[in-house]
């Protein structure tokens, strides 16, 4: 049998091989055209188990074996898995492109809304039904019949130019390297950087020390090294990945300019403005206007901050350091210098207390404290021998299941994500529980030693488990409003970011960390000097997910393609607008910027800052019961935040979930206050 058609357990990653993704994706869409086409009949009554739940049922077959030749694309990018992916990836786009255009399927559900048995259903198959009508609008369905297959081309040369996207990045990531043979120009390099720099050259059979652009490696360059030629030559490879400055082969401009053009298109053909107002459809915001008031306002807040932090950064450049111009590549590096000086600690110096064991375990004490459940190591196939499985139980009974692959690869994307391998839903005998892939970018383990991440690295770990834990909470049975499904993506952030504020909490710090040398917890003058250096520059990092989101948003509303203006040149309009330390000019950002090009956040990265203000509010029940109670590891608290937000998944509206979490509308105090921002700068 081949082993993507086997849906009777877990993914079977210790036997699935790139020749079979072709035969068996093929039958699955067969197998689907067919029933669809048995479902429109006349004959096929408009009800819920006649019409919806054979659907759903055959769509979770393909969606679970795409998902996992998707996966694997994503964490073993290596040839036969990208042509493999590639070869079946515009059939699969075709494929949902004209399912969402299907007149018949669309009229079948609208007749079953229109119907009898609308009103019995639940309230979760109601939304279900609701979200289906959108979604048909939204492909093309009302389109006049001569307009659809070109909806249908741009749609299917959309999710090959964001998969030739993500390609080129990784590519342009694993083709630049720096090789030092003397170890005096990397001074100031933490040892465990230089270990596995030393390790990376030795696995090629070289001398001295290789550093790549992937996050272990680039990121220590930047912040501690002192040879600012080395920095200068990282950044600059980094800064221009994937651009005209590289092969042109691997160059992403004119496949932006490509992507822009398409969702111009497609916003226009089905009767929007712009790709924005196609994108917000589906989220809590209402109008791009809203949502660039809402950044606006957030930069007018954070602005004088920013614009003190760098007044002090350069005063300290020049009287400490002897620069009198600060480069890109020195900023990381000269902050880096001011916090150590202003909280005597470095980053580096936190680092040794967080050892893989000890953050784990502690990350899950969090987990069970809050949400009354049980994690356990597990067994199943993986795809990488680093990779580890878990179980999660409830009550003595099994209620969700995840992967852990947390280390960098060559073959594996950048950035941290969660993604779903199986989602829960009732089914014949019962129900079926959801199992999770949580992927990290951390630096591996050198020699004999469990891997130390940073506390950044914690706050990822504790993000990406936030949406794991969304995912695998849900308590919804109906697959498209389980879990992170049917959730408003400006929402989808909520539970992940709301995990992040236990890394900064004493009682959970300090249960989850040990030297990695002597094993000694975090000590407590330590971990003041983290919670005073919390908020340092956070008014620059606030701008600069800003910039992001904004420059997002009008590059798919204000922005009108191949008018003689580039994406570039509204790049430096927004910097103009809101950046404080603009980059270098060759500076090419947009071309490694997966999130809006490769993945789904399209219009969408504002919605990082949106669910932040839902989350801070949120977490600020739990500092309120730990006034009473002594810990914001509230178990009581915690059960409503499990009860009313991760349980319900995407079956009610987001804005409701949070309303009866909070008991009223979300106010930015809380995330204004957690930013050190609540008074003038």
């Amino acid at each position: 049998m081949n082993p993507l058609l086997d849906f009777s357990g877990l993914p079977r990653f210790d036997a699935v091989q790139p020749e079979h993704v072709t035969p068996a994706i093929r039958q699955l869409l067969d197998e689907n055209r067919a029933l669809i086409e048995d479902l429109i009949a006349p004959e096929t009554a408009a009800t819920w188990d006649a019409f919806v739940q054979p659907m759903l049922d055959a769509g979770e077959r393909l969606s679970r074996a795409w998902g996992i030749v998707g996966h694997l694309h994503s964490v073993n990018d290596v040839p036969p898995w990208r042509e493999a992916y590639n070869a079946m990836l515009p059939e699969v786009s075709g494929f949902y492109a004209d399912l969402g255009q299907n007149l018949a399927l669309f009229a079948k559900f609208k007749a079953l809304a229109g119907g009898a048995e609308f009103p019995a259903l639940s309230p979760a198959r109601r939304r279900i039904i609701e979200n289906e009508l959108r979604d048909f609008r939204l492909s093309g369905a009302e389109l006049p019949e001569v307009r659809k297959p070109r909806f249908k081309e741009i749609q299917e040369e959309l999710s090959a130019l964001g998969a030739k996207f993500s390609e080129n990045v990784l590519d342009a990531t694993n083709a630049h390297a720096e090789w030092i043979d003397n170890e005096v120009d990397l001074a100031g390099l933490p040892e465990d950087a230089k270990a596995a720099a030393k390790a990376a050259a030795e696995k090629e059979s070289k001398p001295g020390w290789k550093f790549t652009l992937h996050a272990p490696s680039y990121i220590p360059v930047l912040q501690f090294c002192e040879n600012r030629d080395l920095r200068a030559r990282m950044y600059r490879a980094y800064a221009t990945r994937a651009s005209e400055f590289g092969p042109m082969a691997r160059d992403n401009g004119p496949l932006i300019e490509r992507l822009l053009a398409l969702r111009h298109e497609e916003a226009q053909m089905l009767g929007y403005a712009n790709f924005a107002e196609v994108s917000l459809a589906t989220k809590m915001a209402d109008t791009p206007q809203q949502v660039a008031s809402f950044q606006r306002d957030m930069a007018k807040k954070a602005r004088p901050f920013a614009i003190r932090d760098v007044a002090e950064l350069r005063e300290f450049a020049r009287q400490e350091l002897g620069m009198e111009t600060l480069e890109s590549w020195d900023l990381a590096w000269a902050s880096e210098k001011l916090k150590q000086q202003r909280y005597s600690f470095s980053d580096d110096e936190v680092k040794q207390y967080f050892p893989e064991p000890k953050v784990l375990a502690g990350l899950f004490r969090v987990i069970e404290s809050l949400f009354a459940v049980k994690l356990a190591p597990d067994t199943a196939p993986v795809w990488h021998p680093a990779v580890r499985f878990f179980r999660i139980e409830r009550a003595g009974k099994l209620i969700g299941q995840f992967y852990l692959d947390l280390y960098a690869r060559e073959t594996k994307r950048g950035g941290a994500w969660m993604d779903e391998a199986i989602t829960r839903r009732r089914i014949l005998g019962g129900v079926q529980t959801p199992v999770a892939y949580l992927n990290c970018n951390f630096p591996s383990p050198v020699g004999d030693k469990s891997a130390t991440f940073s506390h950044d690295d914690v706050i990822t770990l504790f993000h990406e488990c936030g949406h794991g834990l969304h995912h695998l909470l849900t308590q919804v049975d109906e697959l498209p409003v389980s879990g992170i499904h049917g959730v408003e993506w400006d929402a989808v952030e909520l539970p992940s970011q709301f995990m992040e504020n236990f890394c900064w909490e004493w009682d959970v710090l300090s249960g989850m960390t040990g030297h990695a040398d002597t094993g000694a917890p975090l000590p407590r003058a330590l971990y003041d000097k983290m919670i005073a250096a919390k908020n340092f520059q956070s008014g620059l990092q606030i701008l600069r997910q800003i910039e992001f989101g904004l420059f997002d948003l009008l590059l798919h509303s204000e922005f009108v393609p191949a008018t003689g203006r580039s994406f570039m040149d509204l790049l430096a309009v927004v910097r103009s607008e809101v950046a404080v330390l603009p980059p270098p000019e060759w500076n090419r950002f947009p071309h490694s910027f997966s999130h809006i090009f490769g993945g789904g956040y399209a219009a969408g990265y504002y919605s990082y800052k949106w669910a932040e203000v839902l989350s801070a509010d949120a977490y600020e029940a739990f500092e309120e019961a730990a006034k009473t109670s002594g810990s914001a590891l509230d178990s009581s608290t915690g059960e409503r935040f499990w009860r009313e937000i991760l349980s319900v998944g995407g079956s009610r509206p987001a804005l409701e979930s949070f309303k009866a979490f909070r008991g009223r509308e979300p106010q930015p105090d809380a995330l204004l206050r957690h930013n050190g921002m609540t008074e003038a700068a």
